[in-house]
């Protein structure tokens, strides 16, 4: 039955309002699925069909559309021709020496950064973390034409060590993570370390460092997938075919005379199959230490 309220109109019954209220709960819950499954496919239509191209035949490709299968599902020779042709052994080599070196000097640099800047106090401090966020604002292709210039000058272009030298720029994100998780390490533990007669370096290796992992593995992640994928820098930086990585070897297949493809496409996936994999090993570990890696309050 409806009721009058204190301005005068009429409220519908409770049963109508809860009938209501269920009625929007079930519509909001058909647009949260709805949306969820449109970008759930958005992402993956381009998967499968990369997947799809990849088993494909030149022919094929030219006279089918995307999304349609292939005659022969186990055709294998457009993988087998992109490995040999691009000579991916010799470019997965390569962005794993660069990956390892990168992600070593990386997070000994930026530990060591984030260590000072947090436990030291000292004039330019908050000057230093300013410049570094204003390093983040920069756009890094508006930079390049000075990098350029320096890396030419000291006779570093079309050198792997050359390269790596210039990717272990300093990362600001993964600057950032160590200075928020250091700032939740107690300041007692070096106060002991210290009085147990150690100095600075081994505070900062047998007490900071080690309480790191997750931070470290949370940085890992996030640079070594841009170093594993990097094209642009290693594009200009590596001209010489033997120090291709695995992005600038798919470049092997684009001339002007057309693009394949379909070896294209198989390409992408032999360069995806080792992440692929190590996701697959290292799942839980990568879990873990995204989630204790996150900024905590």
């Amino acid at each position: 039955m409806s009721t009058v309220n204190y301005y005068g109109f009429r409220t519908p019954p409770v049963d109508t309002q809860k009938r209501r209220s269920h009625i929007y709960e079930v519509i909001w819950k058909i647009v949260q699925y709805v949306s969820l499954t449109f970008f759930s496919l958005f992402s993956v239509v381009p998967i499968v069909s990369c997947v799809i191209t990849a088993f494909k035949t030149d022919e094929e490709y030219q006279r089918t559309n995307v999304m349609s299968l292939p005659e022969n599902p186990l055709n294998f020779r457009n993988f087998i021709k992109a490995f040999v042709t691009a000579d991916m052994g010799r470019a997965f080599l390569n962005s794993v020496i660069v990956m390892l070196c990168v992600l070593f000097i990386s997070v000994v640099i930026g530990t060591q950064l984030a260590f000072i800047l947090n436990r030291f106090k000292f004039k330019g401090n908050k000057l230093i973390r300013n410049l570094f966020l204003v390093a983040s604002i920069l756009p890094a292709v508006a930079m390049q034409v000075t990098v350029y210039n320096i890396m030419s000058s000291l006779g570093l272009v079309n050198h792997l060590y050359g390269y790596i030298l210039m990717m272990c720029g300093t990362d600001v994100i993964s600057i950032y993570i160590f200075i928020q998780f250091i700032e939740n390490i107690p300041v007692s533990l070096d106060e002991s370390a210290i009085i147990d007669g150690a100095n600075y370096w081994v505070v900062y290796w047998k007490v900071i460092l080690p309480l790191l992992k997750p931070a470290i593995v949370t940085s890992c992640i996030l640079k070594g997938v841009a170093v594993y994928n990097e094209y642009y820098c290693a594009n200009l930086y590596l001209m010489d075919k033997k120090l291709h990585t695995m992005a600038t070897s798919l470049y092997t297949f684009v001339g002007p005379m057309g693009s394949q493809y379909n070896l294209i496409c198989a390409g992408v996936i032999i360069s995806l199959l080792p992440a692929l994999i190590v996701f697959i090993f290292c799942q839980k570990q990568i879990y873990s230490g995204i989630t204790e890696g996150a900024v905590k309050e």
